[in-house]
């Protein structure tokens, strides 16, 4: 069944020409893959985010105890 806003879409669509249809197809095809993406990356870092919480509280641990030492960025 579709949405209120796919029938909205679609009774726009129909009053286009078929050229301009395919246009606003190509467009969508992007715009949803984007929207895709920004979806995966969230979730992605939803998932993480408790243990970045957990390595900086470790970080902020060692340096006031005196543990951490600067990074030497040539040894990467």
């Amino acid at each position: 069944m579709a949405s209120t806003a796919i029938a909205t879409v679609v009774k726009m669509m129909e009053t286009l020409p078929e050229s301009t249809q395919d246009q606003v197809v190509e467009h969508l095809r992007d715009y949803i893959a984007e929207i895709q993406e920004e979806r995966r990356w969230d979730k992605a870092f939803q998932n993480t985010q408790s243990s970045l919480i957990e390595a900086a509280r470790r970080a902020k641990e060692e340096i006031a105890e005196g543990l951490a030492a600067p990074m030497d960025y040539s040894r990467l």
